[in-house]
């Protein structure tokens, strides 16, 4: 019950999402800033251990396809990396063709979503099969994903506009819930899961370093800064 609660919270941040909308520009530059300094926290002080954790279990499996590879979390993550780095560039170019405040072309539009849509749904699905069961850490697991979901749903609601607004952030939503039903529903082995997230571990890494290390022109130092180490002590004490 406590992870089926985590997913509805983290389904019920693309909603709000345009709550950033009515706050004043140097506000919202604040929210945003501080939400990924908690993610890049996250990633340096969990994600890139759980990564290692990962390349101890490929390691150790009796598994010949991935007998040749020395490092084969790592090299998953970079696959994860350019895969989410060659979608983007692809959408960059097609938002570079648009008028501004256009819409996307449905068709780049959804295999936008498509995107987020599986690594949302992974996200759920870890909330079941998680390294930990503590509560606690259910907790602070779901702060820093849902603080970095809203930062990836404020980047796709400014590239689509009205598109994002009206279908988009339902299908968002709704991955999180299929995925973590999937985890209730369904249990794979310890490799696969390291495999899957050594890939969607390369997306995030990118996701952080896109749109999350704020541009300067776009971010307030005091409340990235904070946030991170906020976060960092968290994740070092708890």
């Amino acid at each position: 019950m406590l992870s089926l609660l985590a997913a509805l919270v983290l389904a019920a941040v693309h909603f709000l999402t345009g709550q950033l909308q009515v706050l004043d520009d140097l506000a919202r530059r604040r929210w945003l800033s501080a939400a990924g300094g908690v993610s890049v926290a996250y990633v340096f002080i969990h994600l890139l251990p759980l990564l290692a954790a990962g390349q101890d279990v490929m390691s150790n499996a009796q598994f010949d396809l991935l007998d040749y590879l020395e490092h084969h979390a790592y090299l998953l993550a970079l696959a994860g990396l350019m895969c989410f780095y060659g979608l983007e560039c692809m959408i960059q170019k097609h938002r570079n063709r648009l008028p501004d405040q256009t819409e996307s072309h449905g068709g780049v539009f959804w295999l936008h979503i498509a995107s987020f849509a599986g690594y949302n749904a992974l996200i759920g699905y870890i909330l079941v099969h998680r390294e930990s069961p503590a509560a606690l850490e259910l907790v602070w697991f779901t702060i820093a994903m849902g603080l970095h979901l809203l930062v990836n749903d404020f980047a796709l609601q400014s590239a689509h506009n009205e598109l994002y607004r009206r279908r988009g952030r339902w299908a968002l939503a709704a991955s999180v819930l299929v995925g973590w039903a999937l985890g209730t529903a369904t249990e794979v082995s310890e490799l696969a899961v390291a495999a899957l997230a050594a890939f969607v571990a390369g997306g995030i890494i990118l996701n952080v370093l896109k749109e999350e290390l704020p541009e300067e022109n776009n971010s307030h130092v005091g409340a990235f800064v904070g946030g991170a180490a906020a976060y960092a002590i968290v994740l070092l004490v708890v």
